[in-house]
């Protein structure tokens, strides 16, 4: 498993980089990447998530993105995914730096 992912991790996602733009994705099964982490499917547990990863590495659509890893997630109270890891919330969500371009404009 990656080294992103913690051991005994019930539910992960799956991420990449697409290469047209460097957008980190996310994969939606069967043989789509999502921008919004909302709508990328959740292997829940070990087997899931291999059969998850097996997916993403072999969809037509692979060849779209590098660096295909899996990392853990947690539902909030009101039920949304959030990454487990600061790293992976710093992915979702944009550059720490000149917080008035890229994605955290739209989450003003």
């Amino acid at each position: 498993m990656a080294q992103h992912s913690a051991k005994g991790a019930q539910l992960q996602v799956i991420t990449a980089n697409r290469l047209r733009d460097g957008e980190v994705v996310y994969f939606s099964a069967p043989t789509t990447w999502v921008v919004d982490l909302k709508d990328a499917s959740i292997a829940d547990g070990a087997d899931a998530l291999e059969g998850l990863l097996a997916q993403a590495n072999t969809a037509p659509c692979a060849t779209d993105v590098l660096d295909i890893y899996p990392f853990e997630v947690a539902k909030d109270t009101s039920g949304a995914l959030a990454p487990a890891s600061v790293r992976e919330t710093i992915r979702a969500a944009g550059p720490t730096v000149r917080t008035d371009l890229g994605k955290q404009t739209e989450l003003r």
